[in-house]
């Protein structure tokens, strides 16, 4: 079930990536909606980030951006919680697939 979870955070940080792609490079402040990367495969959730705190995410690649209240507590833990949205980083098995599949390496 981790992996799973795992893969399904990792397709979530795919669809972003290239949403990331597609903004105006000039613009650093305007919100940008971007897909929870929460492990449900039913969530369709958005969160709103900056281009600079999206960055701050991808930073790490055992780090996703998520709604507020989707952490899957056996696979990740809360690093950080802001308003529109909390950071999670993987832990053990799920971290290792979250660096195989990050597409930034």
């Amino acid at each position: 079930m981790q992996e799973r979870i795992a893969r399904n955070e990792a397709t979530f940080r795919l669809i972003n990536e290239d949403i990331e792609r597609g903004r105006d490079a000039e613009d650093d402040r305007t919100l940008v909606g971007f897909v929870c990367e929460c492990g449900s495969a039913e969530c369709s959730r958005l969160i709103e980030l900056t281009p600079a705190e999206y960055e701050q995410v991808r930073s790490d690649p055992c780090r996703f951006a998520i709604v507020n209240g989707h952490e899957v507590p056996s696979v990740e833990t809360v690093i950080e919680r802001h308003d529109r949205y909390a950071i999670v980083r993987k832990l053990a098995s799920s971290g290792a697939v979250a660096k195989e599949t990050d597409p930034r390496a």
